[in-house]
């Protein structure tokens, strides 16, 4: 299970890289909607790709929550 915290981790600093977000924003707006969640569920699949395509995917599951 540590792989799996390490890639959480991971995909919030590219995320909020990307965003040009800081590090307390970026986590609450992960909060808000799951994301930490998805990432553990999904990470047999996400850790196969590129940092630029899991924060598109990350850009993808936030809109599809923000429109529920």
């Amino acid at each position: 299970m540590p792989e799996v915290v390490k890639f959480k981790a991971f995909c919030l600093e590219r995320y909020k890289h990307e965003h040009n977000m800081n590090g307390k924003d970026a986590i609450r707006l992960f909060e808000r909607y799951g994301v930490m969640d998805y990432i553990g569920s999904f990470y047999d699949v996400l850790h196969t790709f590129g940092d630029k395509y899991i924060v598109q995917d990350i850009d993808l599951f936030i809109e599809a929550r923000q429109s529920v």
